[in-house]
């Protein structure tokens, strides 16, 4: 890249296969029929990276992925959208690159995961010196970080240390057990996300404003996505709510990935919270309107025209 990257970025990179118009109940023995099929780029922490660049921050990612066309293709869409992909590992004696297969129904959906690479990437496949040499340090997918979670603790205290600001998506934890060491991060945070449902797991309690209240005591700042009711940002005991933006919505994955990019995207400007916020939820907005978590972002005609319109309703944003 040559230049100091604002965000750098470490995570899972897989493909997203979405497969729509498929029954909600799924009989052995038939061939069952979709209406519509999407493959696009997925993971939490590529369509952070991927939406975050189109919108003019500059990124960096880091990640391992294996020796198949899949992992070519995921790196091509990153360096498409202008994210450095330099520090992305392909390794050829490993497991192939992720997939998760999506099945949308009414009003939630159905995911599964093959992690792959994601299960075997480690402290040795990052370069620390060069993560450090950002602006702001984020990880998403906590959970799914198998060989590298003994070290996440303290690659937050090392870009701390280097005066970097630092940011986490703790996204779901497949085994539903929701510590393998998460709150020992929470010291070295500056910006924690997680969505409701997340942020009740992590309390272990049943009251999201209860929850909110213990989470947010041990972080520096709690952004909590509240889907259709938009988000709420907890910092220095005060809560700030910031409505979503109604649009036809196609399709929510990667939404909640796509209002962390809006949102540090403003934040790392300096912008006031409630514009950060206010953001967060435009970008999730149009990432809704269509099929995957990115591609309403490729079309930069269509990405360009739909933010200067539900900009001007809202909050003055600066885009």
């Amino acid at each position: 890249m040559g230049r100091r990257p604002e965000v750098a970025i470490v995570g899972e990179l897989n493909v997203d296969f979405i497969l729509e118009g498929v029954p909600r109940d799924l009989p052995e023995e038939r061939e069952l029929l979709a209406s519509n099929f999407t493959m696009t780029l997925g993971s939490s922490s590529a369509i952070l990276a991927h939406n975050l660049a189109l919108l003019g921050t500059s990124v960096s990612f880091s990640s391992r992925i294996g020796p198949d066309p899949l992992g070519e293709v995921c790196c091509q869409w990153l360096q498409q959208a202008g994210v450095e992909i330099d520090h992305i590992r392909c390794v050829r004696n490993g497991s192939n690159t992720g997939v998760t297969f999506i099945l949308p129904l009414v009003t939630t959906r159905r995911s599964i995961t093959y992690p792959g690479a994601m299960f075997e990437m480690g402290i040795e496949d990052l370069d620390t010196a060069y993560l450090a040499s950002a602006q702001h340090f984020h990880l998403s997918s906590f959970f799914l970080h198998r060989t590298l979670s003994p070290h996440i603790a303290g690659l937050f205290a090392a870009m701390k240390r280097n005066g970097l600001t630092t940011s986490l998506d703790t996204n779901d934890d497949p085994q539903d057990e929701w510590d393998s060491g998460l709150k020992t991060v929470f010291p070295e945070l500056d910006i924690l996300f997680c969505n409701e449902r997340e942020l009740l797991k992590i309390a272990q309690m049943e009251n999201a404003d209860a929850a909110a209240e213990k989470v947010s005591a041990a972080v520096r700042m709690l952004i909590v996505k509240r889907g259709a009711r938009g988000a709420s940002v907890y910092s220095q005991g005060q809560r700030m709510d910031g409505p979503a933006i109604s649009v036809q919505v196609q399709d929510t994955v990667g939404a909640g990935d796509t209002f962390n990019a809006g949102f540090l995207h403003r934040w790392l400007r300096n912008a006031p919270l409630e514009e950060c916020l206010a953001f967060g939820n435009l970008a999730a907005a149009l990432s809704t309107t269509r099929p995957g978590g990115t591609e309403a972002f490729k079309d930069s005609g269509y990405r360009e025209r739909f933010l200067a319109e539900h900009s001007s309703r809202g909050p003055q944003l600066q885009l």
